[in-house]
């Protein structure tokens, strides 16, 4: 498709949540230019330590990217070499943003397939690679499911960042989706805390290394800045000594966590 015919597709779309370049100086509109920084941010925290224990690129490896939004990442990985990607999202207009990305990137169907699907209803009959699981553990209801699912992927490696309870302890911490948009299941979530995450991924055989922020710039990025979001690399039969982890929260940070979490709970069997 000509310039001018993209720029045209692209309008019909009122939000997009990503920014993607095309040849021609085509961009997708942003509302806030601040979450290119985050994207870059992100790629940093947790796509870069992926590719150090693949070799650098995804070549000869098949993508589950769960919760793929307009297929950002499930581009990287095709950018990154990756034989395959599939991509499911419960939401059409993303799965139309990602459709559009990839045809006007030019990448061969052969390499791709984006669906529309509640990932906790969805028949996963193929074998993957590598699972991305971004943005999705701390907005369902049912994380010992979301894990089922991508342990009967076959991945040995399983990339999760996700929004985390600041809760010193091993927990999933009832909460609410300020965003409808985000829901998948239900409005209640559980949310876990850092040390949840390595536990419930130890139940299906994998090691959990929480990623080191290697971030440069900040600007948008104050949820990794204070621990409220983290990166985590599951491995099952993958060495990952070679990862530089993150640091754990100072203790007085973990109180003051649990007594918001407490006044929390407080405040709901009030109302």
């Amino acid at each position: 498709m000509n310039a001018q015919e993209l720029e045209d597709r692209i309008a019909a779309f009122p939000l997009w949540s990503y920014e993607f370049e095309f040849d021609g100086g085509v961009r997708t509109p942003i509302a806030d230019r601040q979450r290119v920084n985050r994207q870059l941010q992100r790629r940093r925290h947790f796509f870069d330590p992926l590719l150090s224990l693949t070799g650098g690129d995804l070549a000869g490896r098949r993508v589950l990217d769960l919760g793929c939004s307009s297929g950002y990442w499930a581009l990287e990985a095709v950018q990154a070499g990756a034989d395959f990607v599939l991509g499911i999202d419960g939401r059409d207009t993303y799965i139309e943003q990602a459709e559009l990305v990839f045809e006007a990137k030019g990448v061969d169907r052969s390499r791709y397939r984006f669906e529309r699907a509640n990932i906790f209803e969805y028949a996963l009959l193929e074998r993957f690679d590598v699972v991305l699981c971004l943005g999705l553990l701390s907005v369902v209801a049912k994380p010992v499911a979301l894990f089922e699912l991508m342990s009967a992927s076959g991945a040995p490696l399983i990339v999760i960042d996700t929004g985390l309870s600041r809760a010193p302890t091993k927990l999933f911490e009832v909460s609410r989706l300020l965003e409808p948009r985000n829901r998948i299941d239900y409005g209640m979530v559980l949310v876990p805390t850092r040390r949840a995450v390595a536990e419930l991924a130890g139940q299906f055989g994998y090691e959990t290394i929480p990623l080191a922020l290697n971030i440069t710039d900040y600007t948008s990025m104050e949820d990794y800045r204070s621990q409220h979001r983290l990166a985590f690399i599951c491995a099952r039969g993958v060495a990952l000594e070679g990862l530089a982890t993150a640091a754990e929260p100072h203790r007085n940070s973990w109180v003051a966590a649990a007594q918001r979490v407490r006044l929390r709970a407080g405040q709901r069997l009030r109302g």
